[in-house]
């Protein structure tokens, strides 16, 4: 009992003092070298992104360290509702995610790069329980005006590489900007409304900027398929300093969560490897 208490208090401890740079190594993922042409983007972008997953074309699995396996599955490119609803692991990849900063790929319906999730991947990679989810957690701190704060798991490095975005940010033109302050939160154990699928803010990957200048789609009133401009407020450089470190915006997609941003390292690989601008 005693020894759990210490624990207990050592994790504690731990979330208290918040995660620098510093701390870590960060990966630049903008940097990474690439490999050669005859690479499968799929399993370099999985491997590379999450060190210690193995993906086995001949069998059409996902292994991870626990030993668990799961299918790649199909791609069903003509049936967006239902990849959206419970997409494969290969679904994932489907819509490419733009490297640039031209905002008008997403004007496309159902271009989502990022929003297709598989649930069992999900909970396979990081968490299935909203104990170990906790526990994983470090808080992370904007060193620039206003020092806001997010909770991040500090698993497949998740913590550190946002601790270096945020550095990043802190000392360039956009170290000032407003959407930095007010921030709409981070880790949330929920799923997402009307499913039985978990947010990405569960596994602490994914945090929210000040939501005024990032807009949500669902507030606009539009139809699902039919969403139309969005008027965005997060200064490019701070996009870019986050997919840096392997964080995907929502601000790319039809369905735009302005204010979003989620750990998914593996989508910025793949977008490079297969010729994102």
């Amino acid at each position: 009992m005693l020894n759990r208490v210490r624990l207990g208090l050592l994790a504690l401890m731990m979330l208290a003092r918040p995660l620098l740079a510093e701390d870590c190594a960060a990966r630049d993922f903008l940097a990474l070298e690439l490999p050669g042409a005859r690479v499968s983007p799929v399993k370099y972008a999985l491997e590379t992104a999450y060190p210690g997953l193995e993906v086995d074309l001949l069998e059409g699995v996902v292994r991870f360290a626990d030993g668990t396996a799961l299918p790649l599955g199909q791609v069903r490119g003509d049936d967006p509702r239902g990849m959206l609803a419970g997409g494969s692991i290969l679904e994932q990849f489907h819509y490419p995610y733009p490297l640039d900063f031209d905002l008008n790929a997403r004007a496309q319906p159902w271009m989502d790069p990022g929003r297709v999730r598989n649930d069992a991947f999900f909970r396979a990679l990081w968490f299935g329980r909203e104990g170990a989810a906790r526990d994983s957690l470090r808080r992370v701190v904007y060193p620039g005006k206003g020092r806001a704060g997010f909770h991040m798991s500090v698993k497949h490095g998740a913590a550190c590489q946002l601790a270096a975005a945020l550095d990043e940010i802190a000392a360039s033109p956009d170290a000032g900007h407003p959407s930095l302050r007010g921030v709409g939160g981070s880790f949330n154990w929920r799923v997402i409304a009307g499913t039985d699928r978990l947010s990405a803010h569960s596994f602490g990957i994914a945090l929210d900027l000040n939501t005024k200048y990032g807009g949500y789609w669902r507030w606009g009133g539009e139809p699902e398929g039919q969403v139309g401009e969005y008027r965005n407020g997060i200064p490019e450089g701070v996009v870019r300093a986050l997919e840096r470190y392997g964080f995907i915006w929502g601000g790319k997609w039809h369905h735009y969560d302005g204010m979003h941003f989620e750990y998914r390292p593996e989508l910025i690989l793949y977008a490079r490897l297969t010729g994102g601008a």
